[in-house]
Formats: C-alpha cells, structure tokens, sequence
C-alpha cells in the first residue's frame, strides 16, 4: 500500500453488529478492509454481549437508524463495494433490502451471520426468509460456512445442489466455506450461475478461530472495491485470511483470532 495516491484509496460500506471482543463483527471487517487496501465505513446493527468463547446477549439497533446511518454514508462517501455481516432481525434484512434495491451498481458481499461461533444464535428464524427472498436476490456473492448454507438449503444432500438452490435465487455467486468441516484440508468453491465451479485446498491451521468468516468476507469486499475480477477476489482475500489465520493469536480464554494486521507489519519489518 506504501505509495498509494490517498484519493484513489475506495470505500467498503459494512452493515454488521460490534462484537466487544474484537475477534469478530465490526472489529474484524474494519481490520480485514483497512489492511486489504480499501476504507472501512461501518454501519452497526446490534449490540452483542460476547468473547472469544461465546456470544450471550444481543441487542438490536432499530431498523430505521440501521438505514439512516447507511444512506448517510452513501451520500458522503464513494462506495464501492457493500458487506453485509450479523443482521440480526427480519425487519433491519428488510430495510438493508430496500437500501440494496436503489444502488444495484454496487457489488454485495453476504456473510450470513447465524450462529456464534460458540453455538448461540445470533439471527431470529424469520431472518432466514427474508435473505432467501430479498437479500440474495440482491447478493453478488453469498459466503456461508456449512451451517449456515444448510440452514438457508434445509433438504439438499450435497454441497452443489445447495450452492444451485442459492444460486436459483438471484444471487450471482456462492462460496461455499470448510473451514467447520472436519476434514483434514480446508477446501473452499465458489459456484457460478452458469454451472461452473472452482475450489482452493490448503492445509488446516489447528485449533478453532473467532472471526475467519467475516474477515475473508471483508477481504472480498474490499478487494471487489479495488476493480478485482471475484475470482481473483476470492483468491486474494483467501490468501489474505489464511496467513492472518496462521499467524493468529489467543487474546482471551477461547478461541484464537486471526492477526489480521499482519501485512502492515509485514511492510515494516
């Protein structure tokens, strides 16, 4: 980044909810963007109680002020690119839809946020209708962890056909994400509405670590508002999230967090 021209630097519009540990949520998708090379402009959904072992309360911002800080931000700032985190209720999907349907242009990023990490849940069930129906219509790449694509294709026996049933929706790519497989390899594949898919394979890093989805969804967002092509997107943003992930740290009594500064500190060393 070192003699990048200041104007040109694009900005990433993320609606998603803080998480005051700072391993995932806000924290993480402002770190991810910021070191990925784009500017960070966060939106907050919800108020979470959690720590790097679980979540255990959360509070929702009122629908309309979720909209109001985001089309605030879209009036100042060149935003090029959106990622969308926790949204806690069906009403704050619905308003973050109307809000997508007036700037079509801008590409999406949709982290499906459902469930902590710890096993509480994040989301309502009437969340799930509202992405299937009006968020991934609108949804240029929806990034589920088995789990979630599970909950959002219930009845499907494979990976393909869930990703298809996505897909079926509007939504113009799915990457489908094993790092919660068990499996002795993480292997991520990005579907296309035409059919076609590709996947990436690379060792598994042990242990379990808070804030991976949200930070290789950020990094997409932010390499999408560089003008990247999704699939050098994702190939870039999944480089970027598994060296954050190896050189991860334990901050606090649970999980590990990826070190997501670490090309800054790659540049100063």
């Amino acid at each position: 980044m070192a003699g990048m021209d200041k104007k040109k630097i694009p900005s990433v519009l993320v609606i998603a909810g803080n998480d005051p540990s700072g391993g995932a949520g806000l924290a993480a998708d402002i770190q991810a963007i910021s070191a990925t090379g784009a500017h960070p402009a966060p939106v907050v959904t919800s108020l979470t109680v959690q720590d790097t072992i679980n979540a255990y309360e959360i509070e929702p911002v009122e629908p309309f002020f979720v909209r109001f800080q985001a089309e605030t931000v879209l009036k100042d700032l060149n935003i090029k690119a959106i990622k969308l985190g926790l949204l806690a209720t069906a009403e704050i999907g619905m308003e973050v839809a109307r809000l997508l349907a007036k700037i079509p242009e801008i590409p999406v990023v949709a982290d499906p946020v459902l469930v902590a990490a710890g096993g509480a849940r994040l989301a309502e069930e009437r969340l799930l209708e509202v992405y299937l129906h009006e968020i991934l219509p609108r949804a240029t790449v929806l990034t589920p962890n088995a789990e979630e694509i599970r909950a959002l294709a219930p009845g499907e026996n494979s990976q393909s056909a869930r990703a298809t049933r996505l897909l079926s929706t509007g939504c113009q790519y799915v990457l489908c994400k094993g790092g919660d497989e068990d499996t002795p390899e993480v292997e991520n594949t990005l579907y296309k509405r035409d059919g076609q898919h590709r996947s990436w394979r690379w060792e598994r890093v042990p242990g379990s670590h808070h804030g991976s989805g949200c930070t290789l969804a950020s990094a997409i967002a932010s390499f999408l508002a560089q003008g990247e092509s999704m699939e050098r997107a994702v190939k870039h943003a999944q480089q970027f999230t598994q060296e954050a992930i190896a050189r991860g740290f334990k901050p606090g009594r649970g999980q590990d967090v990826p070190w997501r500064s670490w090309p800054l500190r790659a540049q100063q060393d």
